[in-house]
């Protein structure tokens, strides 16, 4: 298959990690699938977060051959206006078909020039309320690690952008390949998002100890029943206290938060292990196989089976 061309836009501050993403997971990983170059404004040397500086391949003109758009985030993006040349160029390039792709606050750069109107996206959890006042025409999917719309896919913080990435190799060239990358930047590949069937949780806020406690005992409760009365009884509140402080904390209910970690736990397991559907029904608190399968159906759109035979890690690094 011709080699897919892929156009990073870099703008000054551009975060590290962010930037890396694409140039490895595409450039290093499967350059025989994409050609991958870098472009800033006026092709000038770009300052880096954190104090180095990069260069680019050429200038914004470049964004006319690229069939894929990546732009990574950068910092001060909410209070930052995109150089007018650059959201030029990004809007000519989505208006002939270019896929257009943002790291966690690369989302504003989207959103500057007009591209995210309408749509579900996500950006770095930080930034929801931001880019949801900024741009009110956008719908902020604050459980999505990455939103894919087809044309327009976003991701939230930083090493959100490496699950965007792998679902990007998985669409175009199949899990096999997904999964080998997935090995080879030892990564798991079970944080899916951004389509219905796929959704998880994105990264939690901080600043609430008592509540991160909860999260840690729930975890460690995954293979048995737990009330939310329970919950709150091991941090010592009200089970109405905590439902209201716990929703406050991670914008959803206990028993949702829960039961999302014990579908995350299956994938893991249904991934990377050959355990049977009992077992992981036990390991992760659905108990037994039939509550497994209808729990699972209902949150990814596939029996355990079936994800088993998509997603099973069986590519030799």
């Amino acid at each position: 298959m011709p080699r897919r061309r892929m156009v990073v836009l870099l703008l000054d501050g551009v975060l590290p990690l962010d930037f890396a993403i694409p140039m490895h997971v595409f450039a290093r990983e499967a350059p025989e699938f994409y050609d991958v170059v870098t472009c800033s404004v006026g092709g000038l040397v770009v300052a880096v977060a954190g104090g180095m500086q990069v260069v680019a391949d050429g200038d914004t003109s470049l964004l006319r051959t690229a069939q894929i758009v990546v732009v990574p985030g950068w910092a001060n993006a909410a209070s930052a206006q995109v150089d007018p040349i650059a959201l030029d160029e990004l809007r000519r390039a989505a208006s002939r078909g270019a896929q257009m792709v943002s790291i966690c606050s690369g989302a504003f750069a989207l959103a500057q020039a007009g591209l995210l109107a309408g749509l579900r996206v996500t950006t770095h959890w930080s930034l929801w309320d931001v880019l949801a006042e900024q741009f009110p025409d956008v719908t902020i999917e604050r459980d999505a690690f990455f939103v894919d719309n087809g044309s327009v896919l976003t991701s939230g913080g930083v090493t959100a952008g490496v699950d965007l990435a792998l679902h990007m190799l998985r669409k175009d060239l199949g899990p096999a390949v997904a999964n080998h990358v997935a090995r080879r930047i030892v990564t798991p590949l079970n944080r899916e998002g951004g389509q219905g069937q796929f959704v998880e949780v994105a990264p939690e806020p901080p600043g609430d100890d008592v509540m991160a406690a909860a999260q840690q005992w729930m975890l460690h409760e995954l293979s048995r029943p737990v009330t939310v009365e329970q919950m709150a009884g091991h941090v010592n509140l009200s089970a109405r206290a905590f439902h209201r402080r716990f929703r406050a904390h991670t914008g959803t209910t206990p028993l949702a938060w829960l039961q999302r970690r014990r579908i995350e736990r299956a994938k893991e397991l249904l991934e990377s292990t050959s355990l049977s559907v009992e077992d992981v029904g036990a390991i992760t608190g659905f108990g037994t196989p039939a509550n497994l399968r209808a729990q699972f159906r209902r949150a990814t759109g596939l029996s355990p089976a079936a994800y088993r035979r998509r997603f099973w890690h069986d590519t030799p690094p």
